[in-house]
């Protein structure tokens, strides 16, 4: 299979192991900000050429959409809303279980 890499730029050839395995050189992670660990997905192009793309970490998408200057991690302030979440059902219960006893 010929490749049209050379004329695009740096080439560098890296063996596969039994498993499928590739090491990305370190000059093309550096350069296009493929984190290790990290993911990244193969496309193959119409002309039969297989093209590495990177994929942003979620890591990098923490805070896009955030409101207000709180500075925890999502995680926590998810915790936090399912926690107010359990309490509305909680004193829903206590409530409609107390009218209940007394009918």
């Amino acid at each position: 299979m010929s490749s049209n890499t050379e004329q695009n730029g740096e080439v560098h050839i890296v063996s596969v192991t039994e498993k499928g395995q590739a090491t990305i050189p370190k000059q093309f992670r550096e350069k296009h900000g493929i984190s290790a660990p990290g993911r990244v997905k193969f496309v193959e192009t119409e002309d039969g050429e297989i093209v590495v793309r990177p994929i942003g970490s979620m890591r990098e998408f923490r805070g896009l959409q955030r409101e207000g200057a709180d500075d925890r991690p999502a995680t926590a302030v998810l915790r936090d809303e399912r926690d107010r979440d359990q309490q509305k059902v909680d004193e829903l219960v206590d409530r409609y279980s107390g009218e209940e006893s007394t009918e």
